[in-house]
Formats: structure tokens, sequence, C-alpha cells
């Protein structure tokens, strides 16, 4: 098995000590990347709408996906974490821009508290 750590620079630098993604090859030669968690501070910090961050939140995954060589199309999971679940119509109309057929597998989960504050997070795995 090799792992291989992926840095995308058009993605936000990781705020803490984790990778924005790792790619794994297994014996039969199959690749899975696991993108960290991504949110969108500086448009939620702008006093952006929950649109904007999320849209923002899904050109990070986007970047990352690039960079490591995969597309949406290659996605398998997402986790969507979300500050309040009366946003969850405007995340889920931005969020399905992205997955237009066979979406992946999902689930939405509503917390307390997110990093920085934000109002959205989202992270994914990806197989090919």
């Amino acid at each position: 098995m090799t792992k291989k750590i992926i840095l995308s620079p058009d993605a936000p630098a990781p705020i803490g000590p984790y990778s924005q993604a790792v790619e794994v090859n297994n014996i039969t030669y199959v690749q899975t990347l696991y993108v960290s968690g991504q949110i969108a501070l500086s448009v939620f910090e702008a006093g952006g709408s929950i649109e904007e961050e999320t849209n923002q939140v899904m050109l990070n995954l986007q970047h990352i996906l690039t960079e490591a060589g995969y597309t949406f199309e290659h996605v398998v999971k997402c986790s969507i974490f979300v500050k309040d679940m009366g946003h969850f119509g405007q995340i889920n109309e931005v969020y399905g821009r992205y997955f237009v057929e066979n979406p992946p597998a999902r689930e939405t989960v509503e917390v307390a508290r997110l990093p920085k504050d934000v109002r959205v997070e989202i992270s994914c795995i990806a197989y090919k």
C-alpha cells in the first residue's frame, strides 16, 4: 500500500495538523482519495450568503480533486456538517449542481459548532 499527500495551491491551506487529502493505493491498484473537510472562511468572513459559502466549499473540493487527478464523478461518499439545518435546502441546491448524475452516498449532520464558526463543512471520499 502507498500513501500520497495531496496539496492544492488553489484550495485553502489546512488550519491544523491534517492534509487537504490523502490518496491510498492498495495492492489491487485501486486508488482511494480521502479529502478533509473543506470550509469557505473568506466567504463567511465577508458576510456571504450560505449559497456562496457552500459554492466556495464545493470549489475547494474541486481544486483538491483536480490536483489529485479526480473529478466529482469519482466521489463515492460525502459528509456535510451544518451549523443550522434550516439552511439544508440552500446547501442541497448548490451541492446538487456538482452531482448532476449518479450522486454519491451522503449524510448531513447538524453540529453545534464548526471550525472558525463557518456554517458549512464538506468532506468526501473518491475512488478510481
